[in-house]
């Protein structure tokens, strides 16, 4: 720490809550992973080294070499087969793996998986690659997705050569049966799947110095504009399909429509597409722009991760930051939020930022990859100050140990508090007199605590939401007559979603039958059943239609899923 550039008071800005430290100092610190156990592995392309940091008390981490004596190591990735677990290395020629076990501190039995790729070596590009470090990922079903990145900043050869650049090739996980996946794609650094699915998304570095591509009244047709380059053309954040084209470097996504930064249509590049004939209406949209030259690298997301719940359900990129433009950009950790209904992404927001110092564009510090550790921390890797920093969340630091609720999202307007001792609290009682007019959007709820927020007073649309801080609630935003807090464990609860997840309905422990078309299951609706909690010495019956029909009972216990009767329960009878 008494080293540069911290021989200097230095500042990042955080959320609320959160609090960020130098977790280690690595020079030339890039992609990271984190192992089965928890140690950290992060890549040194500038030593050929792989280094493996491990927590020490509270000492500074030991760091130590994992694999030594490769070529400009970049990506890591963790992926089992049946009961083997490998670690995934890309180097720029080629792509190994090494079998591994729980606790090794350097790498075995290693298997070289993918062999001649293209990279500086590669006889045709005598010497000249600007972008031959590899990124790779692996999906559900064993497949291996290499990233072969363009040699230029826009060029045609790139997109006929073998294997093309400027693409993503897929594998099985051993290496045999290579195929082109998707092209068009100039440099996709960070490779990562979405939860839960086998949908491949990227981040992706386009390119610089374009010229102005529109035949306007401007004069400035197929010139190099600063002021247009400044803005243009947008980083991108997209899904990627099977045999997808992204228009590099034919055609670039336009971010100046009523659309933005989302779905944007292309515009001809003036130096390789000019006269139009490659169509760019054929060109597979780019789901999410990012401002230009921000130079995206690490692509992380959340979901089913131990980071705090307001934000596991969204994505962190790693940005770089720019040169090729008049004012600095980029220089943060961006964070995009996911709609899980309609699976898109939501605005990018800052989650750490302050490497760049906007008034004299003085530049301390450049991110590049993050991961989740086990204990929920966000590590951060910096290749331009050579640190790993450590974002966490204080739970300790929340200011009140009450139950916060506001009138609006993101924690703003009106505000009313409530003790963490177990009760309940409904408007047409007058309890929640403060918000009035079920007017309530967002909440903070102290560690420990369970709070449960009905649409109405007897119960209907229900959501619990446990320990953390909610900017916005959802479905049941601003229609709240009924809380909760740290409701009866000792009754029957059933929520609409596996897992526990989605609506939920509580009912008592003592005898009772509840049906669908009496009204008695109101909150979860049209038979939307699929988990369900038991109490001790309790048995429930659960039915497909109110007369009967097929039935299962389920005696104490937590039931992640109630399997062939899901969302189709119409009776469910307490015994």
């Amino acid at each position: 720490m008494t080293s540069s550039p911290f021989d200097s008071n230095r500042y990042l800005k955080v959320p609320s809550n959160f609090s960020i430290s130098v977790y280690a100092r690595i020079q030339n610190a890039r992609f990271m992973a984190i192992a089965p156990n928890g140690d950290l592995l992060v890549s040194q392309p500038s030593t050929g080294k792989v280094l493996i940091v491990r927590p020490n008390g509270s000492k500074d981490p030991i760091i130590s070499d994992f694999v030594t004596g490769l070529r400009k190591p970049h990506d890591i990735v963790f992926h089992q087969i049946n009961n083997t677990t490998y670690v995934y290395i890309s180097e720029t020629h080629q792509i190994n793996r090494f079998i591994y076990n729980s606790g090794d501190l350097i790498a075995k039995n290693r298997q070289i998986v993918v062999t001649g790729l293209p990279d500086n070596s590669t006889s045709e590009l005598k010497g000249a690659y600007g972008h031959e470090l590899k990124n790779i990922a692996l999906d559900g079903n064993h497949k291996l997705y290499v990233s072969i990145a363009s040699t230029c900043n826009a060029c045609t050869q790139d997109t006929v050569s073998n294997p093309k650049r400027g693409a993503v090739y897929q594998y099985d996980a051993n290496g045999t049966n290579q195929r082109l996946f998707a092209q068009g794609l100039r440099n996709a650094e960070g490779l990562a799947f979405l939860p839960g699915t086998n949908d491949l998304w990227v981040v992706v570095n386009n390119r610089d110095n374009i010229a102005y591509p529109f035949n306007d009244n401007s004069g400035n047709y197929g010139k190099v504009v600063p002021s247009y380059v400044d803005d243009h053309p947008p980083e991108e954040f997209t899904k990627v399909g099977d045999g997808g084209n992204y228009g590099w470097p034919f055609c670039n996504p336009n971010p100046d429509t009523l659309n933005g930064f989302n779905n944007m249509p292309f515009d001809r590049d003036y130096q390789f597409n000019a006269d139009g004939h490659v169509n760019c209406n054929a060109m597979d949209r780019i789901s999410k722009g990012i401002p230009a030259h921000s130079a995206p690298l690490g692509l992380t997301f959340l979901q089913n991760t131990k980071f705090p719940s307001l934000y596991s359900s969204g994505a962190v990129v790693g940005l770089h930051g720019s040169w090729n433009r008049q004012k600095k950009t980029g220089y943060k950790i961006a964070y995009f939020p996911w709609d899980s209904t309609t699976k898109t992404l939501g605005d990018e927001i800052d989650l750490v930022s302050g490497w760049l110092t906007p008034a004299t564009q003085e530049i301390w510090g450049r991110p590049v990859d993050m991961v989740v550790d086990q204990q929920g921390n966000l590590l951060i890797s910096d290749d331009y100050s050579g640190t790993i920093y450590k974002l966490s969340y204080n739970v300790s630091s929340t200011p009140s140990s009450q139950v916060k609720v506001y009138s609006d999202p993101n924690f703003g307007g009106v505000s009313q508090s409530f003790p963490t001792t177990p009760g309940v609290y409904k408007a047409n009682a007058g309890d929640l007199n403060v918000i009035g007019n079920d007017n309530i959007s967002s909440l903070s709820v102290p560690a420990g605590v369970v709070v449960r927020v009905c649409q109405n007073e007897t119960g209907g649309l229900c959501r619990e939401f446990s320990a953390g801080d909610y900017k916005s609630i959802g479905d049941l935003d601003n229609m709240i007559s009924l809380i909760e807090v740290n409701p009866s464990s000792s009754q029957v609860k059933v929520y609409s979603d596996p897992n526990f997840g989605g609506v939920s309905q509580s009912f008592p422990t003592t005898p009772g039958v509840y049906k669908a078309n009496a009204g008695d299951l109101n909150v979860v609706g049209n038979d939307n059943i699929s988990s369900l909690s038991v109490p001790a010495g309790v048995v429930v019956r659960v039915c497909q239609n109110e007369t009967g029909g097929l039935c299962r009972e389920f005696s104490a216990g937590d039931y992640k899923s109630i399997g062939n009767l899901d969302k189709i329960i119409s009776f469910i009878e307490v015994k």
